[in-house]
């Protein structure tokens, strides 16, 4: 009986032990970048390592493992690692890929990213290590940082293009030279448990970055940044934003939307459960005169404010230029948002803020269960209104103003 027991007990642990280990290391289409000569000592150029082991994975008629592995920093320029693949990939990082300092390894054509991911379906993106953007250099040359220096662009750290069935999970993205994580023209995404941080004062650094895709998921995450927490774009349809903490950074906002007279569309959006401390703003809608296309059907709820300057705020007059944009006609339609058990702390006395356009007013704006007051209480918190058509239910504070505010 007692070697019975002793062998089940050995079984058991061997199935722990297996269980443990990640499948990427036990298994054996797994496709290392170590195997195709990546050194990971941070110095020398692995994006050819990269590079192999991706297209050997991607030819694979089964599914397939690119591993980064743990201990290490693999210093890279741009990479583009592109579908169709003939089977699923997971990309497991579990070490450090850092991009290069030298602003001089982009070119033109490849500025805007760093990483970019295009054209891959069943793509699965984790393992815990870190996506490093090197940023320094590009915010201490950006025209934000310096407004004597021209403005330029920067790679986007993490860029996924023409996606379908996407997992990003369980990763840290740091130090983006702009934006963090970017995903564009792409369909199925659930994003999950990832902690993106940068300087406060680091220029344009969005923390994840959603335009022209659809049924889109992001929960779990921690976002620290110079820019929006998220950035929601044009073409953003049916996108879950669940459990979120931000700050610092500039909030969470719909937009810009409208930029030079062009049109926008994002319905179906909403942010669940989400803290922010100390951010600029807190759940906005921004959009530039002159555009055209609607953003509806947005509910913000489930929200604390701490110290945050716009707590909540629609803007169908932004204007990000170093000139003042002139009046015009056209603009986003803004409507049927809900902003709902929204409670907290503003940094100014304007705890709500709805400034909609003369020629095309905001309408079916909601506000219920929201109270927020000035941080330490020095002043009564104040709303402004503009052209918007709006309800309450339930208490609100401060009241909104009159429609003729």
């Amino acid at each position: 009986m007692a070697s019975t027991v002793t062998v089940f007990s050995a079984s058991l642990l061997v199935l722990f032990f297996l269980r443990s280990v990640d499948a990427a290391e036990v298994g054996s289409n797994v496709f290392s970048v170590q195997s195709y000569g990546a050194l990971g000592d941070g110095r020398h150029d692995d994006s050819k390592a990269l590079g192999d082991a991706w297209s050997a994975a991607c030819s694979s008629e089964k599914p397939a493992v690119v591993l980064i592995p743990k201990g290490k920093k693999y210093l890279t320029k741009h990479i583009t690692l592109a579908g169709p693949c003939k089977s699923s990939i997971l990309v497991m990082v579990k070490g450090s890929l850092l991009a290069t300092p030298e602003r001089s390894d982009w070119s033109k054509e490849t500025i805007r990213h760093w990483i970019l991911f295009s054209g891959v379906h069943d793509l699965t993106v984790n393992g815990g290590g870190s996506i490093d953007g090197n940023g320094n250099v590009w915010w201490e040359n950006s025209c934000k940082t310096n407004s004597e220096l021209p403005c330029t662009e920067a790679p986007t750290a993490l860029t996924f293009h023409s996606c379908t069935n996407l997992k990003v999970e369980s990763l840290k993205v740091v130090n983006s030279q702009q934006i963090q994580i970017s995903v564009e023209d792409s369909t199925g995404v659930r994003m999950s448990r990832l902690s993106i941080s940068a300087p406060e004062a680091s220029p344009n650094t969005d923390g994840i970055h959603i335009t022209r895709s659809r049924d889109v998921q992001v929960t779990d995450c921690t976002i620290k940044t110079g820019d929006d927490c998220m950035s929601i774009e044009d073409g953003t349809e049916n996108l879950l934003v669940k459990n979120m903490v931000c700050g610092p950074g500039h909030g969470i906002s719909i937009g810009s939307l409208g930029d030079h007279n062009s049109e926008a569309h994002v319905s179906n959006v909403t942010v669940d459960n989400v803290r922010l401390y100390g951010t600029t703003n807190g759940a906005r809608i921004k959009t530039w005169q002159g555009g055209k296309g609607y953003a509806k059907n947005i509910v913000f709820q489930n929200m604390i404010m701490d110290n945050v300057w716009n707590p909540i705020i629609i803007d169908q007059n932004y204007c990000d230029s170093s000139t003042p944009c002139k009046q015009q006609k056209s603009a986003v339609e803004v409507s049927d948002v809900l902003f709902k058990n929204i409670r907290g702390t503003s940094a100014s006395e304007e705890a709500i803020m709805l400034h909609c356009s003369s020629n095309v007013p905001c309408h079916g704006i909601t506000l219920e269960n929201v109270k927020i007051t000035v941080k330490g209480g020095s002043a009564d918190a104040k709303s402004t209104c503009q052209n918007a058509e709006w309800k309450k239910s339930g208490p609100v504070s401060p009241q909104p103003c009159s429609l003729t505010n």
